[in-house]
């Protein structure tokens, strides 16, 4: 395992549910959208699958709308092509969250120590690389796409429990929340602990509270 030490412009959700989850922009693109292959990936009717993408040129990062529905906005007015974003702007991904870039100017250094801050705990996330470390050691082979969704849902929002219906919208964000039975959503649950597990034998990261849903237990 690597340590990344290097500075990079950071997105950062200042609303919703994902309130204060950190995305490091360190790739030549970003994609943004309902769809499960997007880097930021919003469980919302309003976001489209593909709604948006920043693009990195050698002026910075750009910001262009996919045509979608509901449109995406810069310090309050419609993209209408692609923007180049500067330090402190205000995105809008429909009306469902908004976000601050945060540019070269004031770079956020991207370590594990920094993300040890970012997760107070022992379980630590990438949410860009979909990487996940139990203290200092990463699990190897990552987890499948519904297990890390369920896993990031559960880490970002460590002071409250999510219902099962919160693990359909996210986990499977195309499928209607009757399409989904209790046992697929108890099954992905017991291979999300057993994933944990093989890191750490002694933690109990997933708590299930019965009649109302999931925790993630994180200790420090």
């Amino acid at each position: 395992m690597h340590e990344n030490t290097e500075d990079v412009p950071v997105l950062i959700a200042q609303t919703g549910r994902l309130r204060g989850t950190r995305w490091p922009l360190n790739g030549e693109q970003f994609l943004i959208g309902r769809g499960s292959d997007c880097n930021l990936m919003i469980a919302d009717r309003q976001v489209s699958r593909h709604h948006a993408v920043l693009r990195r040129r050698s002026e910075g990062y750009w910001i262009e709308d996919l045509g979608s529905k509901n449109g995406t906005h810069l310090n309050g007015s419609p993209i209408a092509g692609p923007s180049l974003l500067q330090d402190g702007d205000v995105i809008h991904v429909a009306l469902a969250v908004q976000l601050t870039y945060v540019g070269t100017e004031a770079t956020v250094p991207l370590s594990i120590s920094d993300a040890s801050e970012m997760g107070l705990g022992k379980l630590r996330m990438d949410p860009q690389a979909h990487r996940v470390w139990i203290a200092s050691t990463e699990l190897d082979p990552p987890l499948s796409p519904p297990q890390y969704r369920l896993l990031s849902l559960l880490y970002h929002n460590p002071d409250r429990v999510v219902s099962r219906e919160e693990v359909v919208a996210n986990v499977w964000p195309d499928t209607e929340i009757a399409g989904v039975s209790e046992q697929a959503i108890d099954a992905l649950v017991r291979r999300l602990r057993n994933r944990l597990v093989e890191l750490d034998a002694e933690g109990d990261y997933v708590i299930t509270v019965r009649g109302h849903g999931f925790r993630l237990r994180n200790p420090i």
